[in-house]
């Protein structure tokens, strides 16, 4: 496939590329970096209130591919136009993250919280920087907490059941699973894993359990390789 040579676009086509992944929440963080850097930031004033969302955006990029220059220049300038503004701060915590510098990350992410506890974003980050950190005990804690209040984040359920397999907790991983199915029981993925962690428990109750949950995965999607090699194995060991 063609690499697309980003730094020779005309502005008008870098400014329509951002806003495309932008709307559709498609993460470029190289290609952002270079449209921002060889094409819009040779005329910011043509963004006209655009620059500010468009500073965000390259910010976040910039840090996802470690230039913390770039991240740097663009957070000043979001800084002096929104001196207090939590979005802001959060970008901050994430410049922190990734400069290794997690407890400060996770201490700027408490005082948000403090501030904002409608808004999940801000423990989400903790528990990423828990994770990590490698402390995968304290994210569980986090994110158990975090469930108490946003109990339909669909996400946090996935996630947290992910951190219980690390931990060989199969019961309460299972228990997230069972969540995120009374949430959307047609979604073969989530049937289908349910069924890996009863098969894992193993005992003929819960490998019964697994084939069903295999069954109706493969049922949903024929084409999910996973369920249908479940429902083999689970097939030989009650023969």
């Amino acid at each position: 496939m063609e690499v697309k040579d980003w730094t020779s676009v005309c502005f008008d086509e870098g400014r329509s590329t951002l806003r495309h992944w932008r709307e559709d929440h498609v993460r470029r963080p190289e290609e952002s970096v270079e449209l921002w850097e060889h094409v819009l930031s040779r005329r910011p004033s043509a963004l006209g209130d655009e620059l500010w969302v468009v500073y965000e955006q390259v910010c976040i990029a910039a840090l996802d591919c470690a230039r913390l220059d770039v991240a740097a220049e663009c957070m000043n300038a979001l800084q002096k136009k929104f001196p207090n503004s939590h979005r802001v701060l959060k970008l901050q915590a994430m410049r922190l993250e990734a400069m290794g510098r997690y407890d400060d990350a996770v201490g700027v992410y408490d005082t948000l919280t403090a501030r904002d506890e409608a808004n999940p974003s801000y423990r989400k980050r903790k528990v990423a920087v828990l994770k990590a950190q490698g402390k995968r005990t304290e994210a569980i804690r986090e994110l158990n907490d975090y469930l108490k209040k946003f109990l339909n984040d669909n996400e946090a359920w996935l996630e947290l059941s992910n951190l219980y397999l690390g931990e060989c907790e199969y019961a309460k991983a299972a228990h997230c699973l069972e969540e995120l199915i009374l949430a959307q029981p047609h979604n073969s993925l989530y049937l289908q894993r349910y069924a890996d962690v009863k098969y894992t428990l193993g005992g003929t109750d819960n490998v019964e359990q697994a084939k069903q949950y295999f069954l109706q995965a493969a049922k949903i999607n024929p084409n999910n390789m996973r369920a249908l090699y479940g429902l083999f194995f689970v097939s030989l060991f009650l023969k």
